[in-house]
């Protein structure tokens, strides 16, 4: 009796775990460069075929449903996660400093204390020493940085900084408006996606991210602009919506089990007895 209170109360976990994920997406609906995140929900029938498909012994025998019993719960869990990379809105900015990237599955290199680290987020600015960083003081690392270990640096005379599609950094030389080439944006394209990890800071750590070389024809550099996160509010409040619905289902089906039928069972027993 007490399998349809367990089935509701793992259901009930599940949309707790769909909820967390939905309210992080909403919370960052207006970071820039985040990417959203989803969960896949299996439905109990595709997972008991996948278990059954597994059965070392017949599906109509003891030790057939055994198996399935101890593999499968009866309720709906999640079986996997993924991030949506598509490029989100861009937005024109008045910050010559400010970067976006119009392509899908590219990144900036960041330092940060833990390492080199890959971000989506281009709002970028000048410390006190010149150093080009991200608004949480991370230093922009340049495409040769694998071999200078130096970040980007401009000079007080430099009242010029364009910067062209493919990354490359060009500032004034002092009393002229003829521009000289500074450094080159590090511009980075991990082999899979999915190797990404999620950081705080809106950064993604790459386990073999020393061995990234940067683009060096990416075309895909937009100054002046930021990339908006990706993030639908109107679908995620939808989602939030049918997830809290979902919520109080199980909690009512949870309070059943308990009170009713329970309650029931006792009852005709006592009569019996």
């Amino acid at each position: 009796m007490q399998t349809g209170y367990y089935s509701s109360a793992a259901g009930m976990v599940t949309q707790f775990n769909r909820l967390d994920t939905i309210a992080n997406n909403l919370a960052n609906v207006n970071t820039n460069g985040f990417k959203e995140d989803q969960l896949i929900v299996g439905d109990f029938m595709r997972l008991y075929k996948e278990a059954r498909d597994e059965l070392s012994n017949a599906n109509n025998s003891k030790a057939g449903a055994a198996f399935l019993n101890r593999t499968m719960t009866r309720a709906p869990q999640i079986v996997d996660s993924y991030t949506n990379y598509s490029v989100g809105n861009m937005q024109k900015s008045s910050n010559s400093l400010d970067f976006a990237l119009s392509q899908e599955g590219l990144f900036f290199a960041v330092k940060t204390p833990e390492g080199v680290r890959l971000t989506r987020d281009g709002a970028f600015t000048l410390n006190d020493e010149g150093k080009l960083i991200t608004k949480q003081g991370y230093e922009v690392l340049p495409s040769d940085y694998q071999n200078s270990q130096e970040g980007i640096s401009f000079a007080t005379t430099d009242s010029i900084i364009e910067v062209d599609k493919n990354g490359q950094i060009l500032t004034n030389v002092p009393n002229s408006a003829s521009l000289v080439q500074n450094k080159k944006l590090f511009i980075a394209q991990p082999e899979s996606l999915k190797d990404l990890v999620k950081e705080g800071d809106n950064l993604y750590k790459l386990a073999d991210i020393n061995s990234l070389k940067s683009i060096e024809q990416s075309g895909a550099v937009r100054q002046g602009f930021v990339e908006k996160s990706n993030v639908n509010a109107v679908k995620m409040m939808t989602q939030l919506i049918e997830t809290n619905r979902l919520v109080g289902m199980y909690q009512k089906a949870m309070d059943t089990q308990m009170n009713d039928m329970n309650k029931d069972a006792i009852e005709k027993i006592a009569r019996k007895a």
